[in-house]
């Protein structure tokens, strides 16, 4: 298995910075966009979906089961407030990839038994992108790896210089945003993340 590479974006950080993120070539992008009309979300997600035709990158919506539907994105994420997994899969069908946040085992299993293709667990670090992020321990990540068998990419704060913590723990990949899309160069912190993960994987 190749770990995950999983970037989160909006539009704040500029289109020509997440056009060279993705050139340097990543498996996932999210699109998490906060107090933007919805309309003006499709039009974004529609874009970003250009952007990745052609390429093995999959394009996963953020919390918006019906923009992810009507931009053609390949999944969505769900938080615990948003639409359940078991609902959206019945939306979606089995094509399509949905990923859920679990904070908890518990949430962890609920995700997995309701049909998520993989979870996000953090926050591992402090993160500009949710201040009022609660800090993941490695105890609680460790069980939440034991109550679900499905892929866990870790997220919150995290670079190329702090992504080996939650890789030993047993994590399945990264998600980063501020990370690579706050550096002056994105392709090259891409390629530092991805010798990370070369490591592990």
């Amino acid at each position: 298995m190749r770990g995950w590479l999983y970037v989160i974006v909006d539009f704040s950080y500029g289109e020509e910075k997440i056009r060279k993120t993705l050139e340097a070539g990543v498996d996932y992008i999210q699109l998490r966009e906060k107090d933007i009309s919805s309309a003006e979300y499709l039009r974004r997600a529609k874009r970003l979906q250009q952007m990745v035709q052609g390429s093995d990158t999959k394009l996963i919506i953020n919390d918006r089961l019906d923009i992810a539907l009507l931009c053609g994105a390949h999944g969505v994420h769900l938080g615990q407030n948003d639409v359940p997994v078991r609902e959206a899969r019945r939306l979606l069908g089995a094509g399509k990839i949905i990923g859920a946040t679990a904070k908890t085992a518990a949430q962890a299993r609920q995700a997995a038994g309701d049909g998520a293709d993989y979870l996000g667990s953090g926050a591992w670090f402090p993160t500009e992108t949710k201040k009022d992020a609660v800090p993941m321990t490695e105890e609680v990540y460790r069980a939440i790896l034991a109550e679900a068998s499905i892929p866990n990419v870790a997220v919150g704060g995290i670079d190329a210089e702090n992504g080996r913590k939650p890789l030993s723990c047993g994590a399945s990949g990264l998600a980063i945003s501020a990370g690579i899309l706050k550096a002056e160069n994105p392709a090259a912190e891409v390629r530092k993340v991805r010798e990370l993960l070369d490591e592990f994987f």
